[in-house]
Order: C-alpha cells, then sequence, then structure tokens
C-alpha cells in the first residue's frame, strides 16, 4: 500500500427491504473520517410503476443528515412539519440535534409513473461536536444551483458541504468539513486538497489511481494524514466522492438512528422512541420500531 493511502474499506451491503445500500462506515477500527461517522451508497436500485422507497419515520439524535442523489427523487417529511422534495444535485441536510424523526419516501408522481424509475446516491450522517449535540433541530434545503462548482480539464467538482478549492458550500456545518462531488471524465486528474485534517476518496463509480495503485468502484480510501495534496486519475469515466474533515472531538456511542458522546443518552432516546414521547411526522403516520421491539 503507498505511503500516501492509510487503509481501504471494503463496503458491506445492507438489505433495507425495498432496496440495498453498501455501508462504508462505521467501519471496523475505524469510526470516523472528520465528522463523518456514517456512510451508505445506496443502489444504483430500479424500480417498476407504482414501486419505490419507503422509508418509514424513524428517530435521530446528535447529528445531521446528508442526503445527495445522482439519480431519482426523494419526499422528505419530518417532525417540524417539512415536506421537501430532493432532486439530483441538491442538498437535504437536516440537523437531529436533541431529537428529530423523518421518513423518506418516493414521491407519487414517480411511484405512479410507467416505466421504471432508478435511486442512486449517498447518504450520509455528520457526528455533531459535543457542545452541539442538544441543539435545537432543524432542516434545510439547498438546490443544485445554489452549490459551488469548479471545472477543471475533464472534471465536474461541486462542494456539497464545507470548503474545498477555494470554495464554500452554502451549508451550515458546524465544524471543518470536506464533502465534494469529483466527476471525472477517463484520464482527468485532479488533486485532493490538503486543508483538511482527515481525508478519504470513495469511489462511486468508475475506477482510479492513487500513486500507481488502482481502486474501484465501492472502495472507500483512507489517505494518510501527513500525505499532503495527493492526486487522483481517473482509470475511466468515474464519479469520486471526496469526505472528511478535523476529527471529532472524542467518540460516539451508536445505536440505531442514535449518536451521542454519552450511552445514556442513547438510552433515553431508545426510551423517549419505545414510548412514543417523540414528535410525529404531519401526513406520515408510520413508525420503524427500535430493533429490540
Amino acid at each position: 500500500m503507498s505511503s500516501l493511502v492509510e487503509c481501504v474499506i471494503e463496503p458491506r451491503p445492507r438489505d433495507l427491504g425495498d432496496f440495498a445500500v453498501r455501508r462504508v462506515l462505521p467501519a471496523a477500527g475505524l469510526q470516523t473520517v472528520g465528522p463523518f461517522i456514517f456512510f451508505d451508497h445506496m443502489g444504483p436500485a430500479e424500480f417498476g410503476p407504482g414501486q419505490g422507497v419507503n422509508v418509514r419515520p424513524h428517530p435521530h439524535i446528535g447529528l445531521a443528515t446528508v442526503t445527495y442523489l445522482f439519480e431519482g427523487a426523494f419526499m422528505h417529511r419530518d417532525s417540524l412539519g417539512t415536506a421537501q422534495l430532493i432532486r439530483p444535485g441538491d442538498v437535504n441536510w437536516m440537523v437531529a440535534g436533541r431529537g428529530i424523526v423523518h421518513s423518506e419516501r418516493t414521491p407519487p408522481e414517480v411511484r405512479d409513473a410507467t416505466g421504471r424509475t432508478r435511486v442512486h446516491g449517498i447518504q450520509t450522517w455528520i457526528a455533531l461536536p459535543r457542545a452541539e449535540e442538544e441543539r435545537e433541530p432543524s432542516f434545510a434545503h439547498h438546490g443544485a444551483a445554489s452549490l459551488p462548482r469548479i471545472e477543471r480539464p475533464g472534471a465536474i467538482l461541486t462542494v456539497i458541504a464545507g470548503t474545498a478549492y477555494g470554495k464554500r458550500s452554502p451549508v451550515d456545518v458546524f465544524s471543518p468539513t470536506l464533502y465534494v462531488d469529483a466527476q471525472l471524465a477517463d484520464g482527468a486528474a485532479i488533486e485532493v486538497p490538503d486543508e483538511h485534517q482527515q481525508r478519504a476518496c470513495y469511489v462511486a463509480q468508475g475506477r482510479i489511481e492513487i500513486a500507481g495503485q488502482a481502486y474501484g468502484e465501492g472502495q472507500f480510501i483512507v489517505l494518510a494524514s501527513a500525505a499532503g495534496p495527493v492526486s487522483i486519475t481517473a482509470l475511466q469515466a468515474s464519479r469520486v466522492m471526496l469526505a472528511g474533515g478535523a476529527a471529532l472531538d472524542g467518540p460516539r456511542h451508536i445505536y440505531w438512528n442514535f449518536v451521542s458522546s454519552t450511552r445514556e443518552r442513547i438510552e433515553a432516546a431508545s426510551r423517549d422512541w419505545r414510548e412514543h414521547r417523540f414528535a410525529p411526522v404531519p401526513g406520515d403516520a408510520e413508525r420503524i420500531p427500535l430493533p429490540d421491539e
């Protein structure tokens, strides 16, 4: 393995019923990269007429969720009363803080269309700093046109959250964050900037090369902290997600959809969900039970 690469994580498949995901974080021996504590590659999944994704209402604490689609559409609803459609290139940024409930479903106009539809994208969780874990929940939608876009020879770079390449995303992060969608033509090369303490590259599509070593779809390449700028070359048309940022302020406990710096807070959240003390999602009465219910 190159001195530029600390480790390579292979995703674990997870069947969510309607579709499958490839889960990268958390991984054995690596809970976070920067503030990223959860990283799922959704699909690509194909649905027939009347079918689609049905993620029923479920709770979160202590984190922010980031939804970013390559294909398809979701209708996000949450306990704040939000009802927001997300399409490819948009960002849904939901801050759970002390507690929020949300659902994500294929919208009816897509579900009921004739023919087939696809869903493909990345969902991540950002662990909140300890001082922000109990903040009021909130939701923000950022349309694709509002995100910084950098064009280089053979490359289109979109800054989803945080800072990169001299640009800042409008997403209101809580610590230094790197999150970029890099679309690369065959043979194109870019550098992963070294302004962030921790960095990783996820090959969502295609095949790339770093320091003479090839990496393929589904591999999460964690870069060495002292590597400096790292060059990525596309061996074919590729899509690479750059993720990272400042190291998290200590380890976190994770149970189901809850993240916290204390186990007691997760136990309290579990009791609250079991006893129906979380606020409901207007217009979506279903709920996902705790894993042990």
